[in-house]
């Protein structure tokens, strides 16, 4: 075996297969042997489906992006890292060159090289290749297990600096997954003074009680307004909350997070549900309310979400359900489809 790969061939059809170790294609480029890589909600999504919007998986693709390694080779012009260091892999190129990536909004480059996403191979193999400086060298204190969240993480991060999240502001986070719950962690070292956790699993929030959140909210079956106003009684948000950050993509969660905010609050959209959906549009312009999207990471969200794990501010290995053999992968998507996890890693290829 050289490099066997967990590889999706087409929609509802995983394999394993063994490919040829990839090479170093520029002196700035690094070898990581993988060590772990997390089960992300997309790679489930193309496995189901076979494309995210208009990602479309046209031929067979190694999945995974949530990855760490150790570095096994290094390009003649690499000198951050050394053969041995222990890293967290970004795994999304940009071009580099456009006026998005110049502007430091690299994670909006439209030629963005992403793994895992068609038609570019991901990290669910023994060895993958990427630039040096999308290799983070891991404090000694973090174990290659935690440096497999420093994705999720990332994606958390951003999501909260887009909301500006601010000491003693009122957060309303809708979606009690992964990166919901890391946005309740996220928004709770930034200062926040109440992180309300929003889902329809009354398990998912209990977790998230003893994960992050201050109190959560379940919400019943009315009105997104009558929804809306009482997490806003239940909570003691006065005129409502300061922030809300959608992490679920579901209609119900974008309307009642509109209608929670209090006049000149933040909405943050990080989930994706469905292309489009009915939006309060007329709350919104009497609100006068700031409306984001969220999309991956950006300059500084890596090097942000490592230091606070180092700093244990964000405790993201508690996700951790499961680790698993590499050869055991397909039970480990199983499980994450059939909602038996909050995160599952999966371990390198054994020698």
């Amino acid at each position: 075996m050289q490099n066997l790969s967990f590889v999706l061939e087409k929609a509802q059809s995983l394999r394993f297969e063994d490919r040829p170790i990839p090479q170093l294609r520029d002196d700035h480029d690094v070898q990581v042997r993988v060590k772990f890589t997390g089960i992300c909600g997309s790679d489930v999504h193309y496995w189901n489906c076979g494309e995210i919007g208009h990602f479309k998986v046209q031929q067979p693709m190694v999945l995974g992006h949530e990855s760490s390694g150790i570095v096994e080779q290094v390009g003649a012009k690499v000198t951050t890292l050394k053969v041995g260091d222990r890293v967290t892999m970004e795994p999304g190129e940009p071009c580099r060159r456009c006026d998005v990536c110049k502007a430091g909004t690299y994670n909006l480059c439209p030629a963005m090289a992403f793994a895992a996403t068609p038609p570019h191979n991901g990290t669910l193999a023994k060895y993958y290749c990427l630039p040096e400086d999308l290799c983070y060298k891991l404090p000694d204190r973090l174990s290659l297990e935690q440096g497999a969240l420093v994705e999720p993480l990332s994606v958390a991060v951003h999501l909260v600096r887009q909301a500006n999240v601010s000491p003693g502001a009122s957060v309303v986070v809708f979606g009690a997954g992964p990166v919901g719950l890391l946005c309740c962690a996220v928004s709770k070292a930034f200062g926040a003074a109440k992180v309300i956790a929003v889902d329809i699993q009354a398990n998912r929030l209990e977790f998230a009680r003893k994960f992050a959140a201050t109190s959560s909210f379940l919400p019943d079956n009315v009105s997104v307004q009558d929804n809306a106003a009482r997490l806003g009684v239940e909570n003691e948000l006065g005129n409502g909350a300061d922030v809300v950050i959608d992490a679920s993509g579901a209609e119900a969660s974008i309307k009642t997070g509109i209608h929670i905010l209090r006049p000149g609050g933040t909405y943050v959209q990080g989930g994706m549900g469905r292309d489009e959906v009915s939006f309060p549009i007329t709350a919104v312009c009497t609100k006068q309310l700031n409306v984001k999207g969220g999309f991956r990471y950006a300059t500084g969200d890596y090097k942000l979400a490592i230091e606070l794990l180092a700093t244990q501010k964000v405790k993201a290995l508690d996700l951790v359900t499961d680790i698993v053999k590499f050869e055991d992968a397909q039970r480990a998507f199983q499980q994450v489809k059939d909602g038996n996890s909050i995160k599952t890693l999966i371990a390198g290829v054994e020698d």
